[in-house]
């Protein structure tokens, strides 16, 4: 389908008030700035008016499910409901991110979400575990956690055909560095996550290849300005053009003030804007399971049933979209381009997609339009417009 788009859009992180997109198949093939009383091109009379303001489509480098359904349920149509969800709900590029799991359970996943990826519905497989650190688990399954093994690893790569694309893991294991050069020399990006590595070691796994921490501060010992640990040396590193930080920037796992101060110290093209979201996001309140572990989300948070004292557990995933992130962060007087960067063309580029994340000629024509307020409007994927809010 070929088609014109025309309306505010967001080209080169300016916001330019008359643009023509034009979309021809799955691409875009221009992208026209209109000057105010000049006399617009032949096709400006026929374009579609969009209502809003034309963003990039975001990229979700870390979501487990939505819209009821969870890439851990290990079921196909699940899978594919969860991938579509995010989709329309503005995630048109997403990594499906499996949790702790037995080791048979995990190559049932990997090959599962192998031809979800082959079927173009998801852009890659992230591995969030079994790798982690015991005392930072979160809601990953601490009696499943485990030291990696070359044999282990090997196995999951092969099942994944190509398409695994990230893995968070806790350098302080025993392996743990060895990990990192496993999946690096693989071509996998090494996530720091889910830890109690001291500062020393995170740096050592930086210098062995390690580019992404998987949602900062989340899962990691805090910040102690005599033993600074991850989050210190993450920022440093994510500061100095090393590495990528994700951010869950929902007002659960993060606050405002704290999303604010990494933007300014790290910059937005090191931030990665994640979801983390779980069967629940799109849903509401209730009870879910997440990786064979109960879930109860109240009032749009979600926590383990319980903890080991009987009251509520740790935060177990996010129940928003990328989007809803964005609005909300622009809600705090982030400016557009700056909350949007960390949502599109930041995790594009730290995962090698070329094509994604700008309004730009040759990109996918993968669209967000947002209203005033930043929230989703309308979306496009691969040049066709996607049922609102699937």
């Amino acid at each position: 389908m070929n088609l014109t788009l025309r309306g505010p859009a967001l080209v080169d992180d300016v916001v330019l008030p008359d643009v023509l997109v034009r979309v021809e198949g799955e691409r875009i093939t221009a992208v026209t700035p209109l000057e105010p009383g000049a006399e617009p091109p032949g096709d400006a009379h026929a374009a579609e008016r969009v209502g809003g303001t034309m963003l990039p489509a975001y990229v979700d480098v870390h979501c487990h499910g939505g819209g009821g359904s969870a890439f851990t349920d290990l079921d196909d149509e699940a899978a594919a409901s969860a991938a579509r969800h995010h989709h329309a709900h503005g995630s048109t590029s997403l990594l499906a991110s499996l949790v702790t799991m037995t080791p048979r359970d995990l190559e049932r996943g990997v090959s599962m979400l192998a031809e979800l990826c082959d079927d173009g519905l998801v852009d890659g497989i992230h591995l969030e575990g079994p790798w982690l650190a015991e005392a930072r688990c979160g809601a990953h399954d601490p009696t499943l956690l485990r030291d990696p093994s070359l044999t282990e690893v090997e196995r999951l790569l092969e099942l994944g055909r190509g398409h695994v694309r990230q893995v968070t893991l806790a350098p302080e294991r025993d392996h743990g560095l060895d990990l990192v050069r496993w999946l690096t020399s693989a071509g996998v990006h090494a996530a720091i996550g889910h830890t109690t590595a001291p500062y020393s070691t995170v740096e050592q796994a930086v210098a062995a290849g390690a580019d992404l921490a998987t949602h900062l501060f989340n899962g990691m010992d805090p910040w102690h300005h005599r033993e600074p640990g991850a989050v210190a040396a993450l920022m440093r590193s994510a500061a100095r053009g090393h590495v990528t930080v994700e951010l869950i920037a929902d007002g659960a796992h993060l606050s405002d003030d704290t999303v604010r101060t990494v933007l300014d110290l790290v910059g937005a093209d090191h931030v990665a804007f994640v979801s983390d979201a779980m069967a629940a996001a799109g849903v509401g309140d209730g009870a879910y399971v997440l990786g064979g572990l109960s879930v109860v989300v109240d009032r749009g948070i979600a926590r383990l049933r319980s903890g080991p004292d009987g009251r509520p557990g740790s935060i177990a995933g996010g129940t928003s979209h990328v989007g809803d992130i964005v609005a909300r962060v622009v809600g705090t007087g982030v400016p557009l381009p700056y909350a949007v960067r960390p949502a599109t063309r930041t995790p594009a580029r730290a995962l090698g997609l070329a094509d994604r994340g700008s309004l730009s000629v040759g990109s996918r024509a993968d669209v967000v339009v947002v209203d005033d307020a930043a929230r989703t409007a309308r979306v496009m994927r691969r040049g066709a417009w996607l049922a609102e809010h699937a």
